[in-house]
């Protein structure tokens, strides 16, 4: 079984084209199944997913019933949604769900009634700056009902009366998530996260779904130090309700990333936890700027996705966030341009390979200590200088050697040494392994 840790940096560009040219296929097929899915918090649109992801991913799945608390807030009841439309005077659907569940407020109360259009506009949602295109809305914790059009529509639906009907339910029921736990070799775990509450929203929801399925599959065949626990929850209450249940596991946390919007065109975007300088995050900045990838890294904030439950101050747990564009930060968010038109196989792929590259980091980063710390060994007699320098790769090596070698006092650990030395993580890795196999360093416990 091969090791994370073995990568080098060629090693690192052909895994890179393996993501690009073998799982885009994958990508592409798993984007187009789960998209027409109608997902929400709760129901069988959920549990039809993680079928999905099951096929891939040994699952665990959960049902929490509705009514329980978890710390300040409550699992709702369970929401399905059958059909839905907006007839005119003919009789013909004009709005219909079975077009684009978008069409539909998420968790809108059963609905079947004549209104007139101006009882209509007040359950009705558009997007003026965007004429053509559907938001998406919800009403999750507030027993409501409404659809969602394109404004150019709306604006000619100037009958004075119009037949509605959403046929769902509302009823108790249960919040499903799935997890699954891949054995490292070591207790202490790293935490993966993705939401898989939204419906027809390919970046906004599968793109981090899709991700997080591929990532757990290609773990699953490597020898591990940490073990890897992955989460497909719905958003907020789902990460609430894993939290209220595993207070136990949480001290054996290491880190952690919550994965979202990652097939857009945008460059990467880090979010640090709450701890600001963690190992993930300084693990998730330091593969980024050794990638090349267009990256940028942002502090903590308490909006965006579910680094907001995992961080918030009763927990405080080390769990950062990747994305490309930030969500809001594009016209196309929570709305149907955010179709599989919207996001590419190969953008996902490259998030993939970010994924398993910040993996790689956290695997490989320990903490040595210098065997021969007065002065500097002599590396030339181990065959570890070069008898005529000038090339650029053989200064890197070396310079990799002697930095491992100074700042290996048992204090810094090999993410210190990168940082501070300026030099690729995976060259420090590949000296700090050279110098213990000369027995020059001693890795701490």
């Amino acid at each position: 079984m091969a090791s994370i840790t073995s990568l080098d940096r060629a090693g690192a560009a052909e895994a890179l084209a393996a993501c690009s040219a073998v799982t885009k296929r994958e990508i592409a097929a798993m984007l187009a199944e789960l998209y027409p899915i109608c997902r929400s918090l709760t129901g069988d649109g959920v549990r039809r997913t993680l079928s999905v992801i099951g096929r891939s991913v040994d699952l665990t799945i959960h049902e929490v019933p509705s009514g329980t608390r978890v710390f300040d807030w409550t699992v709702p009841k369970e929401w399905n949604i059958r059909d839905a439309y907006i007839k005119d005077a003919s009789g013909r659907r004009i709005v219909d769900f079975r077009k684009s569940n978008l069409h539909v407020v998420s968790y809108s109360i059963p609905v079947r009634a004549r209104v007139s259009r101006n009882e209509l506009a007040t359950h009705v949602f558009t997007l003026p700056a965007h004429p053509d295109w559907v938001p998406y809305r919800t009403c999750y914790y507030n027993e409501d009902w409404g659809f969602c059009v394109s404004h150019r529509q709306w604006l000619q639906m100037t009958e004075p009366e119009y037949e509605v009907c959403i046929d769902s339910s509302l009823e108790h029921g249960s919040l499903t998530y799935g997890e699954a736990v891949i054995q490292g070799e070591r207790p202490q775990e790293i935490l993966i996260s993705c939401h898989i509450c939204h419906p027809s929203l390919a970046n906004d929801n599968l793109s981090g779904v899709v991700v997080a399925t591929l990532l757990a599959r290609h773990l699953r065949a490597l020898r591990l130090r940490y073990s890897y626990r992955f989460l497909f929850v719905p958003g907020t209450i789902g990460s609430l309700a894993w939290l209220s249940s595993n207070e136990h596991r949480l001290a054996r946390l290491r880190g952690g990333l919550v994965l979202a919007g990652l097939g857009d065109p945008g460059g990467f975007t880090y979010k640090r936890s709450r701890h600001g300088q963690s190992e993930i995050d300084r693990a998730a900045t330091k593969a980024l700027r050794d990638s090349g990838a267009q990256h940028t890294v942002i502090d903590f904030s308490p909006y965006g996705y579910d680094e907001r439950q995992f961080c918030s101050p009763g927990f405080d747990l080390p769990v950062g966030c990747l994305m490309r564009t930030p969500h809001g930060r594009y016209p196309e968010y929570h709305t149907s341009a955010d179709d599989l038109s919207f996001v590419k196989p190969e953008q996902i792929a490259a998030s993939l390979f970010i994924c398993m590259e910040i993996i790689g980091v956290l695997e490989a980063n320990r903490v040595f200590v210098n065997l021969s710390p007065k002065g500097e060994p002599q590396l030339g007699k181990r065959g570890l200088y070069r008898a005529i320098g000038g090339d650029a790769e053989g200064r890197e090596r070396e310079g990799a050697l002697l930095w491992t070698l100074n700042l290996a006092d048992g204090r810094n650990d090999m993410l210190d040494i990168a940082e501070r030395s300026g030099l690729p993580f995976a060259a420090v890795a590949a000296a700090a392994e050279t110098l213990a196999r000369h027995r020059l360093l001693k890795e701490l416990s």
